[in-house]
């Protein structure tokens, strides 16, 4: 195998598929990075641990097409040091050469021929907008849990109804959904909505192949077995698969098995107070504010005629609190949350694209200082967080 490909081409490449590489393999080939060099075709970069795929093609001028395994974290530490110059790579006895520039390096190659088979994308169920996918992507996984003994709530519940698509993420103590609009393929949803767990940190990964304005293709393979009895680790779901391609970008994944929480009847019917802040200077404030609170020390907002107050404090050491404009009514004043919680609803709220805008503002609504509120665009739109409260501070 003989080719020669650009430095940051190889070093984009290189460092998105290998996000896929697992942190143990079970197997030594798996911490391998497959490259297939296809004259006329390019250079692609390719992963697979039996649970996640991902594959990059890039251009380059394939000489003597050929595959290789590689070590995949190094060759990432490799491109990344290289200067932006053409990297030449090719056959040397004790597996393959790598040239840039003066810099040399010799890969020695780990047994192709045990790698697995990469597997084949799914069904075509539907296109969606790349930069809204996004950024729903965005605002929903921070609710997901990192608890592996529960890996159910460590998915993301992806819903597919009609011409809406949903997301959902929790991990107990809060709740992120959001809404937003897909283009079925024909007959992908005749026989009715699906639901699908997608592990929370590859959904993620997959948005950061998402650009604005350029349709993410989704495939879905759903059977049974995502949606009944888990294998004793919880995490069997059977050949039920996901796939998102965009550009010369492929990311799959096995689907958890297990039924997500019941979660529209979380949000409650009606609430007995309602306030409205600017995101913008109310993000900071409590950023400001919670740099004085200790881990599990919460942050109290006192709600006034048009102000609300944020106050935290770490006993015997530090006291803060700031004021800011809010509009209030309602007849319970005081409610305090998790500071980490708090700025992840906000901040998610506030950008319904993925960024704060100027100008927005975010409603919280509650009943209680005891009952869970629930944060959403000042317009109430698509993304609606529910959290649970912690004990006010006396």
């Amino acid at each position: 195998m003989k080719f020669t490909v650009e430095r940051d081409a190889l070093a984009e490449a290189a460092a998105w598929v290998a996000r896929a590489l697992p942190s143990r393999p079970v197997i030594p080939v798996l911490a391998g990075l497959l490259l297939r060099a296809e004259e006329g075709g390019g250079l692609t970069l390719s992963c697979f641990d039996y649970e996640v795929s991902a594959r990059m093609r890039v251009p380059a001028e394939v000489s003597e097409p050929g595959t290789a395994l590689v070590p995949g974290r190094l060759l990432v530490e490799i491109t990344r040091s290289l200067p932006s110059k053409p990297v030449d790579f090719g056959p040397d006895p004790e597996g393959m050469s790598m040239t840039c520039g003066e810099a040399a390096f010799t890969l020695v190659t780990l047994p192709a021929e045990e790698y697995p088979e990469l597997p084949e994308l799914p069904q075509l169920a539907g296109t969606a907008d790349g930069g809204v996918f996004a950024a729903a992507i965005g605002q929903v996984t921070p609710a997901a849990s990192r608890d592996d003994t529960l890996p159910m709530l460590t998915a993301v519940s992806l819903e597919l109804s009609g011409e809406t698509m949903t997301l959902a993420a929790t991990d107990r103590y809060r709740l992120a959904v959001r809404d937003l609009d897909w283009e079925p393929a024909p007959g992908a949803l005749d026989l009715g909505p699906v639901s699908a767990l997608v592990p929370a940190r590859t959904l993620a990964d997959a948005a950061r192949i998402m650009t604005a304005g350029k349709p993410v293709r989704i495939f879905l393979r759903h059977d049974d077995s995502a949606s009944g009895a888990a294998d004793a680790d919880g995490t069997d779901g059977g050949d039920a698969m996901i796939g998102f391609e965009t550009g010369e970008r492929r990311l799959t994944t096995r689907l958890l098995a297990g039924e997500f929480i019941k979660y529209r009847s979380r949000f409650p019917a009606e609430f007995g107070c309602e306030a409205e802040v600017p995101a913008g200077a109310f993000t900071e404030a409590v950023r400001r504010v919670s740099l004085v609170a200790e881990r599990g020390t919460p942050v109290q907002l006192s709600f006034a005629p048009g102000r609300v107050t944020v106050v935290a404090a770490t006993q015997g050491q530090a006291r803060a609190r700031e004021s800011l404009p809010a509009d209030f009514t309602g007849d319970e004043p005081d409610i305090a949350f998790s500071p980490h919680y708090l700025l992840d609803g906000v901040v998610a709220a506030a950008g319904p694209d993925g960024e704060e805008t100027a100008g927005a503002r975010v409603r919280l609504r509650f009943t209680s200082a005891s009952k869970p509120a629930v944060i959403t665009q000042g317009t109430d739109g698509d993304f609606h967080y529910l959290v649970v409260p912690q004990r006010v501070l006396r």
